[in-house]
């Protein structure tokens, strides 16, 4: 797709189709570029139909249809069809799974060498995608310029869809520190993971999807719940856990201990 947000369309109509796709990831231009998929900047669709128990060849050809109709263009090999499961050459879906599978490697090399590596998740309705896309670009780009003074770059994806709303995938990689100080470039990863939380929760987005919520998402997990309900789970946990041992400080401290983001250091 020439625009990300042709193919946020085609996605949604896929989504919402009833044909329920085993792969449908939708790539934005930054994505593209950064992990270097297409020879050009484009948004890309990675789109796949699987079953053990009959062919999928006219649902596939449906969803093509269907992201053609909204100005994609079919990759110059055409719909591949694999019922051996057999390896296939180099295309934009293998060059995407290459990159992916290698991400968590890259973040920890680059965290030792002073560099900020990672994503956030969040899932919000259709109807509202574009205005949080657009929010949370605009809030973390600036963000990213101010903090590290410094290049970096800002990416989307989907990673699942629904009929009812995307589960957009946020990445950023910028410079940290560059004395070696990791604990500079860790103090630069919290501030723009707490704005990460706010401008969410500001535009009526989950603070997480599928990785839950833990010490990292805790503030955005504050935000969007009430006092009453995290004192109802305190309290049951405290019944259950009464020395609180148990993952202290994930959603909230134990009783009468502070323990917060510094998990098991906590006093």
């Amino acid at each position: 797709f020439d625009r990300f947000m042709n193919g946020v369309d085609a996605v949604r109509q896929i989504a919402q189709s009833g044909l329920f796709p085993s792969n449908c990831r939708l790539l934005d231009e930054a994505e593209v570029v950064i992990n270097r998929i297409a020879d050009k900047p484009c948004a890309i669709l990675v789109l796949g139909f699987e079953s053990a128990d009959h062919p999928q060849d006219q649902k596939i050809e449906r969803a093509v249809a269907i992201a053609e109709e909204h100005g994609g263009v079919l990759q110059k090999d055409g719909i591949s069809y694999n019922p051996d499961h057999a390896e296939k050459g180099s295309s934009e879906a293998e060059s995407w799974r290459n990159a992916f599978i290698r991400m968590p490697y890259w973040r920890n090399r680059l965290t030792a060498m002073g560099m900020i590596a990672d994503t956030f998740e969040t899932a919000i309705t259709w109807d509202r995608f574009p205005s949080l896309y657009k929010a949370v670009r605009s809030t973390m780009e600036s963000a990213l310029r101010e903090i590290t003074q410094r290049p970096f770059s800002f990416s989307c994806r989907f990673t699942h869809v629904y009929p009812d709303g995307p589960a957009p995938y946020f990445t950023f990689y910028c410079v940290g520190d560059t004395t070696g100080d990791l604990g500079k470039a860790l103090e630069k990863w919290k501030q723009l993971k707490r704005i990460s939380m706010e401008v969410l929760a500001e535009q009526g987005a989950t603070v997480t999807h599928h990785h839950a919520v833990g010490r990292d998402h805790r503030f955005g997990y504050e935000q969007q719940t009430s006092p009453l309900f995290r004192q109802t789970l305190a309290a049951g946990k405290h019944f259950l856990d009464p020395q609180g041992i148990l993952n202290p400080g994930a959603l909230f401290d134990p009783q009468d201990k502070n323990v917060g983001i510094r998990g098991v250091l906590g006093d």
